[in-house]
């Protein structure tokens, strides 16, 4: 890298990749009175797809049960394409592991929560997530085991 090539970091294009809705006890869940237990899974992953241009994705999926029914499956794909260019080598994972799901967390967690209401439910507001502590947690797992390992929220 020369001396005057300045670092570049810039969004290409934000777009849902994916999204999916599933409510499969409908309409009798409609009656159910009780608050169902939620659980939320966050992936992230990113790929080359042109010289210095990365697409990555942050995947969210909820998850409602009562019990052993499931009341609703939400699955959102929200990608974005990044331009990384004139960046070291050691700094080009941490910006697609962490910097590129916080840009694309906000829309991802508008989405899950326009796709949950449309479902007829109360919407799911996502808390904020250490995308950071995600990374560091994944290397650290991958150094104990020698193997890639996803890491989901609770």
């Amino acid at each position: 890298m020369e001396q005057n090539e300045q670092p570049v970091f810039g969004i290409e294009k934000l777009y849902v990749k994916d999204l999916s809705v599933e409510v499969p006890n409908a309409p009798e869940i409609f009656l159910e009175r009780e608050q169902p237990q939620v659980e939320i899974q966050l992936n992230t992953g990113g790929r080359a797809v042109g010289e210095n241009v990365y697409e990555v994705v942050l995947t969210v999926t909820v998850t409602a049960k009562l019990g052993e029914k499931t009341v609703f499956l939400v699955e959102v794909g929200q990608a974005g394409i990044f331009r990384i260019q004139n960046v070291p080598e050691e700094q080009l994972e941490p910006l697609i592991a962490v910097a590129c799901p916080n840009i694309l967390f906000p829309y991802a967690r508008e989405a899950v929560s326009d796709a949950v209401s449309r479902a007829g439910f109360q919407p799911i507001v996502l808390q904020p997530v250490n995308f950071e502590g995600m990374y560091m947690q994944r290397l650290q797992q991958q150094e104990q085991s020698g193997a890639p390992t996803e890491v989901s929220i609770q």
